[in-house]
C-alpha cells in the first residue's frame, strides 16, 4: 500500500488497516520540495511528545472555492503522513495553469510553507496559520490562485489565502487517529534479547510478555510503537530473525 493511498483514505479505513494483522505500512522518504523555481520558506522544529498519543486529522480530501476581486482561489486540503506524502499530494492537486500554487502543511511539530511567487509571507504563512488554528494535524492545504487582473496588495493577499484556507477547514469532516500502534509477536526464548534491543532502539512502550502461548519455549511479547516507526521496526526485527515473523496489530 502506498503513502499516496493512505493520505487519500478515510480515517475509518486507516484505523482499520492499523489494526489488521500482517499489515505492512510504507512511507515515502523525506524530501525537499523543489521544481517550481519559486520562493520557498522552510521551518521545522524537533519533534516532541505532541506527536504521541492521538491526533485529529481530516477524514477525506476537501475543497473550497472563492472569487476575490476577479481572482479565483481554490483551497484543497487533505491528510498526509510525512514529507513524502505531502510531495505526492502537491503533485496531484497543483494546477500548472494557475498563476500560483501556494501551500503549507503540518506534521506534529514540523511544518513547511511556500509562497510560490507571491510576496514573501503573504500566502504560505497565512495558510499555515489557518492550519494551526484548526487544531488539525498531519494535513496539507494547497491554495491555487488564478489571477483576475486586480492586485490585492499585501494585506489583501494575507486575508485571501488565510481566509480561503480557514473556510476550507472550518466544516471539513475529521476523525481521531491513534498514533500509538499496539503490536505483538511470538518469539522463542533465546531471541528475546535481540527483540528487546530492537524495541528499545525504536522507543517502543508498554512492553509485556505472556508465556501462556501453548507452545514450548515461545512467549508472546506485546508493545506499542509510534505510527511512523512501525515499518522500520518490523524490518529491523525481521532482519535479525532467520524465520518468518508474524506481527499482530490491534
Amino acid at each position: 500500500m502506498s503513502a499516496s493511498w493512505l493520505f487519500s483514505t478515510p480515517c475509518s479505513k486507516l484505523n482499520h488497516h492499523l489494526r489488521r494483522r500482517n499489515h505492512r505500512l510504507i512511507f515515502s522518504p523525506a524530501f525537499l520540495f523543489s521544481g517550481t523555481g519559486k520562493q520557498m520558506v522552510t521551518t521545522s522544529s524537533a519533534s516532541s511528545s505532541s506527536n504521541r498519543g492521538a491526533f485529529t486529522t481530516l477524514k477525506e480530501r476537501v475543497t473550497f472555492e472563492k472569487e476575490i476581486k476577479k481572482s479565483k482561489f481554490i483551497a484543497i486540503a487533505g491528510h498526509i503522513l510525512d514529507e513524502g506524502s505531502a510531495q505526492s499530494f502537491l503533485s496531484e492537486v497543483r494546477d500548472p495553469r494557475a498563476t500560483h500554487n501556494c501551500w503549507a502543511y503540518k506534521v506534529g511539530e514540523q511544518y513547511r510553507t511556500n509562497d510560490d511567487g507571491e510576496p514573501s509571507g503573504t500566502a504560505g504563512k497565512p495558510i499555515h496559520s489557518a492550519i494551526a488554528s484548526s487544531g488539525l494535524d498531519r494535513i496539507m492545504v494547497v491554495v491555487i490562485r488564478h489571477f483576475g487582473g486586480i492586485k490585492l496588495g499585501t494585506g489583501g493577499l494575507v486575508r485571501a489565502y488565510g481566509g480561503v484556507a480557514a473556510e476550507c477547514l472550518r466544516n471539513a469532516p475529521t476523525c481521531l487517529i491513534k498514533s500509538k500502534v499496539p503490536m505483538g509477536l511470538e518469539v522463542p526464548f533465546e531471541l528475546l534479547g535481540v527483540l528487546y534491543h530492537q524495541l528499545q532502539s525504536f522507543q517502543a512502550e508498554d512492553i509485556k510478555q505472556d508465556y501462556d502461548t501453548g507452545k514450548d519455549g515461545v512467549t508472546m511479547v506485546t508493545f506499542k510503537a509510534d505510527f511512523d516507526r512501525v515499518q522500520g521496526l518490523e524490518e529491523a526485527i525481521k532482519a535479525n530473525y532467520s524465520r518468518d515473523i508474524v506481527f499482530y496489530k490491534r
